[in-house]
């Protein structure tokens, strides 16, 4: 899924391409992608955009009138810039927002087709969209603590709950919590003050410095290989490979479609958190720490 750091470097490339531009037409493909009927999506045509501004995970084109159009890529949802008048493609094609220098694109390569646009009249409707999450980049220390601790969650679920922080999904969060030095699945109310400054310090540096390094690789051109797994990143996608603080292996949690990737050293004391594959391969006899581990099924570590 697209997050914070990507959906920025989206917003700055589309701003430049768009911004003072006139919407001349938009297409769509996939009826079920518009969210909302009133006022319908015809209304866009022919109106100047105004400005491209980020709303949490939502990229939204401000447009002479009052009127917003809000897009949400969701896990599988693509931008594309391409010439103008380009087809929408006929495999994962949604719509397409033509202009005079160019046509955006959106496309999903899911099946459940869960990307959507919603276009909305007046800032009150495009407020109503908001999850009331804070935005990590601007809240301060104690806004934070008191966001975390509103239930007693595991950090990972608190930090990717939209209700609580904006902006952050699978991939971030655990960059965010091995930054910080936090197992995962620390409860939110077992927090002490050290905790939340170090939470607080690595939200805004971890992703600060991520939507910088991928501004600097997308340079003028528009943002193409959004993705969740990145060359550099300390854990997430990681697992298996040493983590690049202390060399440890990278170890995982799988649920459902999603996972948890944290470094034990760093993170959890040494302690190797349950995971039902790791289960299953060792048949129940669960390490205590990852130097158990190590020593059940050791080999080299890959880099």
């Amino acid at each position: 899924m697209p997050e914070l750091p990507d959906v920025t470097v989206y917003v700055e490339a589309l701003g430049r391409r768009v911004t003072g531009r006139v919407l001349e037409r938009a297409r769509v493909v996939s009826p079920f992608v518009v969210r909302t009927a009133v006022p319908p999506l015809a209304t866009v045509e022919g109106r100047v955009v105004e400005a491209v501004t980020r709303h949490a995970k939502r990229i939204v084109l401000e447009l002479v009138g009052g009127l917003f159009l809000a897009v949400h890529l969701m896990v599988a949802g693509r931008l594309r810039w391409r010439r103008p008048g380009a087809p929408v493609p006929r495999r994962d094609g949604l719509a397409a927002l033509d202009f005079a220098t160019g046509t955006l694109l959106l496309t999903e390569s899911s099946r459940q087709r869960r990307a959507s646009i919603h276009l909305l009249d007046g800032p009150a409707a495009l407020a109503a969209l908001d999850r009331g999450g804070i935005d990590p980049l601007r809240a301060t220390r104690e806004e934070l603590a008191t966001a975390l601790r509103r239930e007693n969650r595991t950090l990972k679920r608190a930090l990717t709950d939209p209700r609580l922080v904006s902006g952050i999904g699978n991939a971030y969060s655990d960059e965010i919590l091995h930054a910080a030095r936090l197992s995962p699945v620390t409860r939110t109310h077992a927090l002490d003050e050290a905790a939340i400054d170090r939470l607080h310090t690595a939200l805004a540096s971890t992703l600060l410095a991520w939507t910088e390094r991928l501004r600097q690789e997308a340079g003028e051109d528009f943002p193409e290989h959004v993705t969740a797994f990145r060359a550099g990143m300390a854990v997430h996608g990681r697992f298996g490979r040493p983590c690049p603080a202390c060399r440890t292996a990278i170890q995982r949690i799988r649920y459902a479609t999603n996972e948890v990737d944290y470094c034990p050293r760093c993170q959890t004391g040494g302690k190797v958190l349950a995971d039902r594959a790791l289960s299953r391969l060792l048949r129940g006899d669960w390490p205590r720490s990852i130097d158990e581990l190590d020593e059940r099924t050791r080999g080299p570590a890959r880099d």
